[in-house]
Order: C-alpha cells, then structure tokens, then sequence
C-alpha cells in the first residue's frame, strides 16, 4: 500500500507538472536521480507515479557518455527532472545552464540530504505543492506593486527597517514562467525578490531569526539578532551569536565590508518560523521576509560592480511583524494580505 507521503508528494509534482510546466506526454521527460538520500529515494519514486512514461538515470550508476547522450537526444519543449543529494556535475557542463540553452524545461531538486529527518522530508514534500491562484495572484501583485513603489517600511517589533526611493524590477519565482526565457529553476517555489535602487537608500535596524552557517544550513539562535544597516552595509550586531559572527567574518575577509542586497518575499507556506528544513536554499521560500548578505547577485548590477563579482549571497530569515509597501501593509501576522 502506498504511504499518504508518497501520495503527497506524486501528487504535488502532478499538478506542477501540469499547471506550472504544461507538460503531457507529447514531450519527453528525463529524470536524473540518486538514491543517497531519503528525500532522493521518496522523490524518484514519486516522478515514477507522475511520469510513467519517463526516462530514468541513475547518476551515480550510470555513465558520464550515456547521460549526456539521452540529454543530447532531447528536443525543445521537452522536460528534465534533476534529484539530487548533493549537486550533479559532469565536469565543465552545467547541467540546467545547458539544458536551459537548448530550450528545455527543468526541475532542479538539490543538497536533498541536507533534509534527512522524518519531519523535514514531510515539510519539503508539503512545501511541493501548487496552489496556482495563490501564487500567481500574490507573486504578480507583489510584483505590479514593487515595480511602481516609491518605497517600503519592514517592522520587526520595535524596529524598523527603511527602504527609500524605488526598487529594481522585481523578479518572480511561482511557477509562472510565460514571460521569462527560461522554464523551472530550482524547487520548492514561492519567492518575489528585488533590492533598492541605491544603496544609499537603505537603512534602520531589523532582527534576524534565522540565517546560513558557513555550511549553508540553516541557524536558529536563542533569540532573534538585531542588526544595524546604514547605507545597505550592516554595521553593527546586538545578541549576536558565534555562529552568526563566524558568516560575517568570513564575508569581510573576502568583500571588506558586509553588503544587504536582496529583498527576498517568500511566499511557500508550508514553511514558517516553526516550520523549518535544514537546507536555507530550501528554507528561503518560507512565508515571510528574508534578505541577502554579501555581495554578490546574479540578476541585479550595481555601479562598481560586476555580475557575481562578490563571493558571498547569505540568505537571512527575519523575525517580521509587518511590512509595509508604500502606505499598503502587506504582510503580517506571519502571511500575506493580499
């Protein structure tokens, strides 16, 4: 008898599949996959359940030439599903930066077994699923509303954090890929972010309830950090814990000083401050705020910049009361208003 879990989780990818990436039968589909973890395990068997008709790879079973040749083999349009422990290579080939060069549609599962206890393979599968009108009616509201924004206000109790003066156009990660040149990306969904126009024009205090270690997992202090930004640099800590301290050291050692770049609005609410999976790229899609530490950012260029010329993107997790778009509250009470 199949277990409700795998159920669950044959059912969410069913309706991504049809709902976010219109795929049928027409189109190939080609799943890559390791069994190295619980969550690779669980997943693999649930492709099988929502795509009878697939390919399937072993990545660590298979080789190198025979996984290129069945990527070589697929056409536009058609769809590759990558599962993964850690993170597949095939020595220089970028796998999803390839695929998405040739016009196919990708599901990027990875660092699975970062998320090896009972409850998070749960979390991860809950957050999985496809609530299409609301991801598409909140994500492109946030969206339409950042776009012509002259501002926003981020309570986090008794403090405050400004934005000032426009953001850069917002850019949306719902399952909603009409508009863009690729389709997929990396799963779960659920994300609009952006970042302010001039870095000037960010500053105040804000706390932190969760951020990425060195290691890129999630840290929960005893008590949420309180942080000081001036001019998009944050500049002072308050309750601060070692761990926190050891990702601000090492980003200054590299980057000289501590940049905030990314406004971060998390829309999967299977995620939450109680709700957490052990891997922050999962993690950053949870319900909320989050913003980025470091310099670096793929989509957004800054004077004196370059592309991804900083080392370091930290997500963190902020301890949000409310926030407000222009004279709009949006958020609060831990979802959104809209």
């Amino acid at each position: 008898m199949l277990t409700n879990l795998l159920k669950n989780a044959s059912q969410n990818l069913t309706d991504t599949l049809r709902d976010a990436f219109l795929h049928d039968d027409t189109h190939t589909a080609l799943v890559i996959y390791d069994l190295n973890s619980p969550l690779s395990v669980l997943l693999t068997e649930a492709y099988r359940m929502a795509l009878p008709h697939a390919i399937f790879i072993n990545f660590h079973e298979s080789d190198k030439d025979e996984i290129m040749s069945q990527i070589e083999a697929l056409k536009s349009a058609d769809l590759v599903a990558l599962i993964q422990s850690t993170n597949f290579r095939l020595s220089a080939f970028r796998i999803r930066i390839e695929l998405f060069k040739k016009k196919i549609k990708v599901i990027e599962h990875p660092h699975l077994a970062r998320m090896p206890k009972d409850d998070e393979v749960k979390l991860y599968v809950d957050a999985l699923a496809y609530d299409k009108a609301y991801y598409h009616h909140t994500g492109h509201t946030l969206k339409e509303m950042l776009a012509v924004a002259s501002g926003a206000v981020l309570h986090c109790g008794d403090e405050k954090l400004v934005y000032q003066d426009g953001f850069e156009a917002p850019k949306i990660n719902i399952g909603d890929y009409t508009e863009m040149k690729n389709t997929g990306g990396q799963f779960p969904l659920g994300e609009v972010f952006t970042e302010v126009k001039e870095f000037k024009n960010l500053n105040g205090k804000t706390k932190i309830m969760a951020f990425g270690d060195v290691n890129y997992r999630v840290n929960i202090p005893p008590q949420p950090i309180t942080v000081t930004i001036e001019n998009s640099q944050l500049v002072k800590t308050e309750n601060t814990t070692a761990e926190f301290e050891a990702v601000l050291n090492l980003i200054r050692e590299e980057e000289g000083v501590v940049w905030v770049r990314e406004l971060g609005l998390g829309l999967n609410r299977a995620f939450a401050k109680d709700r957490f999976v052990s891997d922050m790229g999962t993690y950053e899609r949870m319900c909320g705020i989050h913003l980025s530490l470091g310099a670096k950012h793929g989509i957004y260029v800054k004077e004196g910049m370059k592309r991804n010329s900083g080392k370091f993107h930290i997500d963190v997790m902020l301890d949000t009361t409310s926030f407000s778009i222009d004279d709009s509250v949006v958020f609060k009470d831990e979802k959104w208003l809209l």
